[in-house]
């Protein structure tokens, strides 16, 4: 699942390289709209809504598209060799006279009338990097399941948008709470921190090419992706295990120590360390 700044990230390179020009080139790999072509039209502007990405053409159509697990958005000059994977995985292709957007691996690829974008992003929460921000309903969404688990509440996009499994565990290690622990037993003081903290995080990386939350020199995260290394503040090693109904693979990662409340039997850990490798730094 991507994070909110990778999306926001996106957004802005599509934006830069299309916004304002006509399009010299169109072409949707999907059966559903392999017919359309939309050269001409003149791109408005690309932007994130959440994990959402909508670019708007003149005329007023939106494409709707979003990254999913796999997907990806790689711009192009003139000539440039696309790098982005083989060719069938190129779902989508827009093209103005010196820049190539080239949508690879697009799992949610629509057209749709830019006065119908809310079916599409509207049963959002507040979007962290968005001008809807709003912490005070953000935390609310949170709370109005009290015994949801954290970590699944923050996943969840209807809250608060733009968190993913990275942002989830990185949050509770700094919470001090495990991603199982019920939403309605998190310490009041540490609740009102939540929204606050998650919004700096995102715009402290919207602009980063590598993520980073720690502050420290050679090391970008907390707990994401280092099991089962030590913990960098108490050297307990970090653990990982799945979380979720099992529908998707969520590898959540946490310090035993450093973090309070339920969490997996230490057996479940297991299955992931070969499918998750270690990471560096």
């Amino acid at each position: 699942m991507p994070e909110g700044d990778t999306v926001w990230q996106a957004a802005r390179r599509l934006h830069e390289a299309l916004a304002g020009k006509p399009l010299t080139r169109s072409d949707f790999r999907v059966p559903k709209y392999a017919t359309v072509d939309l050269t001409g039209r003149r791109v408005l502007n690309t932007i994130p809504r959440g994990k959402h990405l909508l670019t708007r053409f003149e005329g007023g159509l939106t494409l709707h598209t979003h990254l999913r697990m796999e997907g990806t958005w790689k711009v192009y000059g003139v000539g440039e060799r696309w790098r982005g994977g083989p060719t069938h995985q190129i779902r989508a292709v827009l093209g103005t006279v010196d820049r190539t957007a080239v949508g690879y691996r697009l799992q949610v690829l629509e057209l749709l009338r830019s006065t119908e974008e809310e079916r599409v992003v509207g049963h959002l929460g507040p979007d962290l990097l968005g001008p809807d921000w709003d912490p005070e309903r953000a935390l609310a969404n949170i709370l109005a399941d009290p015994g949801r688990q954290l970590g699944e509440a923050l996943l969840d996009q209807r809250n608060l948008a733009g968190i993913g499994n990275i942002y989830k565990s990185e949050l509770c290690f700094l919470l001090g709470v495990t991603p199982w622990l019920p939403a309605g037993a998190l310490p009041a003081d540490r609740a009102e921190k939540l929204p606050g903290l998650a919004k700096r995080l995102l715009e402290a990386n919207r602009d980063r090419p590598v993520r980073q939350t720690t502050g420290l020199h050679r090391h970008d995260l907390f707990v994401y992706g280092r099991a089962p290394r030590p913990c960098l503040r108490c050297h307990t090693p970090v653990r990982v295990a799945d979380q979720g109904d099992g529908s998707q693979e969520r590898p959540t990662y946490w310090c035993p120590a450093c973090q309070t409340g339920p969490a997996p039997a230490p057996g479940s850990p297991q299955r992931w360390r070969d499918k998750y490798p270690r990471r560096t730094g």
